[in-house]
């Protein structure tokens, strides 16, 4: 899931309007905004009206109640005021655009998105990005969310309403990984997040590297994410994912990120790397700066990546009797959280390692080797899923748990 960027180019995003239908009232009336959800008084001759806190337009008769998808948007809006987004160098961005107009109140109080569990909440923000239309479109990205969202849902007791989902073949422009909404939904990922509170960000799509700006990285280049609108309003870095997500976890809080893309062993920029070597003996590569502070407020990341940062990841048919296209780490991955009961971190990383690797021994005794191994399985492409953390632990001991 790899293609090469020379350049990002950033243009101003559009605001967004909702249309609805029209009818007249014979009084004033109040109205819910579908942006930011405040009460709005609407005068009886006024047919479009709008928001003063957020800049939302709407038509303003027989206007349905935004949707839970849209509300939850419209709570992570109130997040992106002008100046709260840093300017990354070379991400194709020069600080995010003021889209929502002078007014900047304080964060409304934090969405109901389910009912508050005992044990904690659980929460997840799901990218799958196909591309399409483009030349280095995928086919299995949009599949892999899909079949995360049900083992999240189905299996690990996350609530569907605490999942959002965004693929590019979403009707809802809300709803579509653009770098705009990407950034939005990790606000809203981790936003009032308490202690007990368990989250997940997942990622399925292209990977890249670019020139590394501010010398916090020891092999000179940025691990990327590349939204459907790259190429125009630039990729997301590493730096910026781990301002978003990881700074912000308190004590008590947990992330773990799983991210199917090419280049992506350190996209989170966590401080410690755990390099697996032969027969299951690992170390932790301790990477912490004191220039850079790359670890949490108290809480605990860790992420599993499809390969190393100097690696690709795949994209293919191969593990489905329906030639159905899935991520090989994302395959490999649910298969091995379904089947293995008691999963330690240790055991999991290895599970997708060697089914990667029973793969590639398999196609190589049937000889049906030319798709997938010519691309992805080569000796000159090999595929190791990673993992990293915010801090070191006994991988063999500490389960899986999320």
């Amino acid at each position: 899931m790899f293609i090469s960027l020379d350049t990002h180019k950033t243009t101003q995003f559009d605001n967004i309007s909702h249309k609805n239908s029209s009818s007249n009232r014979k009084m004033a009336r109040r109205q819910q905004c579908s942006g930011c959800l405040q009460y709005l008084l609407v005068p009886p001759e006024v047919q479009t009206i709008r928001c003063a806190a957020c800049g939302t337009v709407a038509n303003t008769s027989n206007t349905p109640a935004p949707s839970n998808a849209r509300a939850r948007w419209g709570q992570a809006r109130e997040l992106l005021v002008p100046g709260q987004i840093r300017s990354y160098p070379g991400s194709g961005t020069h600080a995010f655009p003021s889209v929502y107009g002078p007014h900047q109140q304080q964060p409304l109080p934090r969405p109901a998105l389910s009912p508050v569990s005992v044990h904690g909440r659980k929460r997840a923000l799901i990218c799958g990005l196909n591309y399409v239309g483009k030349y280095y479109s995928l086919k299995g990205s949009i599949n892999d969310a899909k079949c995360m969202r049900y083992l999240l849902v189905e299996k690990l007791g996350f609530p569907l309403d605490s999942v959002l989902m965004l693929t590019d073949d979403q009707q809802d422009p809300l709803l579509k990984p653009t770098k705009r909404n990407m950034r939005k939904g990790m606000r809203w990922l981790v936003y009032g997040c308490q202690p007990g509170d368990s989250l997940l960000f997942y990622f399925s799509g292209h990977g890249s590297q670019q020139e590394d700006y501010n010398s916090d990285e020891l092999n000179g280049y940025d691990e990327a994410l590349l939204p459907i609108d790259h190429e125009t309003e630039g990729v997301i870095i590493d730096d910026e994912i781990n301002e978003i997500i990881v700074r912000p976890l308190p004590r008590g809080a947990k992330l773990h990120a799983i991210i199917d893309a090419c280049h992506s062993g350190t996209v989170l920029d966590l401080p410690f790397d755990c390099k697996m070597k032969k027969e299951g003996h690992y170390i932790w590569d301790d990477k912490r700066n004191p220039k850079f502070n790359k670890g949490t407020s108290g809480g605990v990341a860790f992420c599993f990546s499809a390969c190393d940062d100097d690696q690709r990841a795949s994209d293919t048919n191969v593990f489905s009797e329906t030639k159905t296209n899935t991520g090989a780490m994302t395959f490999c991955f649910i298969q091995a959280v379904e089947n293995e009961p008691d999963l330690t971190y240790g055991r999991l990383l290895i599970a997708i390692r060697k089914a990667i690797l029973q793969v590639k021994a398999c196609l190589r005794k049937t000889g049906t080797i030319k798709n997938l191994v010519n691309k992805v399985l080569q000796k000159s492409s090999i595929q190791e899923p990673q993992l990293s953390s915010s801090y070191p632990f006994n991988i063999y001991s500490k389960r899986f748990l999320l």
